[in-house]
Parts: structure tokens; C-alpha cells; sequence
């Protein structure tokens, strides 16, 4: 329980102001305009650590490396915290490994819950067209690939589902892969 706790709310965190620095990221990468409620709720909780991180890491064509960082620090930050209240330091080289896929696995749960908003919002009569459009653009890269393979079902459209398969196979590859470095650490 001492464990459980301090680690539920430093996922809690750490998954709110690491994923809008991801959804920063994303949304800067696809020029999804910021002058909605979400643009703005995502710059309210990451310019504290996005905005000091770009007078030293510049954007690299359209990727916004200083909030790629910020995400990575946050999540470097969490397992760092995390260890040192179990007392095992022992795994402090694999630290920046174990981070990148965390911050890896964020991603991918990101996206997930983007589109499943997606695919609930699109078959919700009377949502927010701005809503709606909004997280319309920051789903369709994700789904347009497989659009060209899986037609409409009784008018239905399938691909967000399979897009969330996909994630969630990466999600377990990820998974795996957390599971050896913590092996290597040992």
C-alpha cells in the first residue's frame, strides 16, 4: 500500500502533464490550430516545462523536440521517484531506458484514448461539430492508412477499432520489451 499509492498518483501526473506535452508535440506536428479549449488547456499545463526546454533545444523541422523532452524528464522523473521509495537504486543505468519506453507507452495509451473518443463522439448524434472536427484531425492520421483496406460496414467505420488493435499490440510489444530492461537492470 505505501508502494500503490505514491505510484497511482505519480502515474496520475505524470499521464496528465506528460501526455499534454505529447499532445503538444502531436498537435504542432500535424498544425492542428491551439485557439480551441484544448489548445489552450494544453498550453496552460506544459509551458512551464516546454517553453524553458526551447531556449536550449530548438524544433526540429516541424517536431518540437523540447516538448518530447519534457515528456521523457516527466516520465524519467516518476520512475526515478518510484525507485527511490523502494529503495533500489541498483537500476539507475537503465533509468533513461526504462523512461523512453514509458514515455513510449504513454504515447500509445494517448492515442488509444484518442481514438476512442474518436469513435464515440462519431457516432454520438449532436456532438460538437468544433469538438468533434478538432479531434478529427488529430485521429485521421492514424486512421486514413487503413481506411484504403477496411471499407465501411453498414456504414459503419471500422478503423478506429482496428487502429486501437494495433496500438494495443504495440502496447504489449512495449510491454515485453519493459520487462527485459528491468531483467538487464537486475
Amino acid at each position: 500500500m505505501l508502494y500503490q499509492i505514491p505510484s497511482f498518483l505519480l502515474d496520475v501526473i505524470v499521464g496528465l502533464l506528460g501526455g499534454a506535452c505529447l499532445l503538444r508535440l502531436y498537435m504542432q506536428y500535424h498544425r492542428v490550430p491551439f485557439g480551441n479549449p484544448l489548445g489552450r488547456f494544453v498550453f496552460a499545463v506544459t509551458d512551464w516545462i516546454v517553453l524553458p526546454l526551447r531556449r536550449i533545444v530548438p524544433p526540429v523541422k516541424r517536431w518540437d523536440l523540447a516538448s518530447a523532452i519534457a515528456a521523457w524528464l516527466l516520465v524519467m522523473a516518476k520512475f526515478l521517484l518510484l525507485w527511490l521509495l523502494i529503495g533500489n537504486l541498483g537500476r539507475i543505468t537503465v533509468l533513461p531506458l526504462v523512461s523512453l519506453i514509458g514515455l513510449l507507452q504513454l504515447a500509445v495509451s494517448g492515442l488509444t484514448a484518442l481514438l476512442v473518443v474518436y469513435a464515440v463522439l462519431s457516432w454520438v448524434p449532436g456532438a460538437s461539430a468544433m469538438l468533434l472536427d478538432l479531434i478529427g484531425r488529430l485521429a485521421d492520421p492514424l486512421v486514413r492508412p487503413l481506411r484504403r483496406f477496411i471499407p465501411l460496414v453498414g456504414g459503419v467505420d471500422l478503423s478506429p477499432l482496428a487502429a486501437i488493435v494495433l496500438l494495443q499490440v504495440v502496447a504489449i510489444v512495449l510491454g515485453s520489451l519493459m520487462g527485459s530492461v528491468w531483467a538487464l537492470g537486475r
